[in-house]
């Protein structure tokens, strides 16, 4: 039994999206941001950090959801969602997850908290609007490798498929959206077809029709 700590729509989604695709014996636990629970002693015990997710697993806490998908993928090394060791995909795997939690991810956290970015509060405008510069370039280089490949490692879905769709739900609101850019928004689209992110979606109360009104 899986125990994901989660938030709707918060960086909890990938692994939540993992986990369903596996059809794994999970259970969500609301994580209530609107409370600050995340900051609650209870919820530090299992993660020191204070930010959602935590994925419990044989009474082990891990948090950071890179470091989750990792963890969901090597336990279920059957599921395809992670190349398997001796892959010529496994390091592009790696090279592509922290590409999108440390680049796309990192810049997104300061395009929408860009008050921990600054001690002037008069800078913050202009924190946001190099920060969407920023997020675009990423998605740019996102949209380059997709050209000509079904998914970001080419022909086969994994677990950095479903990362890079929770980021590009986050990027939607941004002047350079996800859908300005051919090969990403049409590759977007088809995963809205996908079954588990259908249903996590729904889950989660997230819109899909964004992305499925692309034409």
């Amino acid at each position: 039994m899986f125990k994901l700590y989660y938030y709707p729509n918060n960086a909890s989604l990938a692994p939540h999206f993992l986990l369903h695709h596996l059809k794994a014996d999970y259970e969500l636990l609301l994580v209530d941001k609107t409370s600050n629970a995340q900051k609650s002693e209870d919820y530090l015990r299992l993660n020191p950090v204070g930010r959602i997710p935590t994925l419990v697993v044989n009474e082990q806490p891990v948090f950071e959801s890179p470091a989750i998908c990792i963890h969901i993928c090597e336990l279920h090394p059957e599921s395809d969602l992670m190349p398997s060791p001796g892959d010529p995909n496994r390091p592009l795997f790696y090279q592509w997850l922290a590409f999108l939690n440390n680049t796309l991810q990192a810049e997104l956290m300061v395009h929408y908290y860009p008050h921990r970015h600054t001690n002037d509060e008069a800078t913050i405008p202009n924190v946001v609007a190099a920060q969407g510069d920023r997020v675009a370039d990423a998605l740019s280089i996102i949209n380059d490798q997709l050209e000509g490949n079904e998914y970001l490692l080419g022909g086969t879905l994994t677990a950095c498929d479903y990362f890079l769709f929770m980021l590009a739900e986050w990027s939607l609101p941004l002047e350079k959206s996800p859908l300005e850019f051919e090969h990403l928004a049409a590759y977007l689209k088809r995963l809205c077809s996908n079954p588990t992110i259908k249903a996590v979606c729904d889950i989660e109360g997230i819109d899909l029709k964004p992305f499925e009104s692309y034409s």
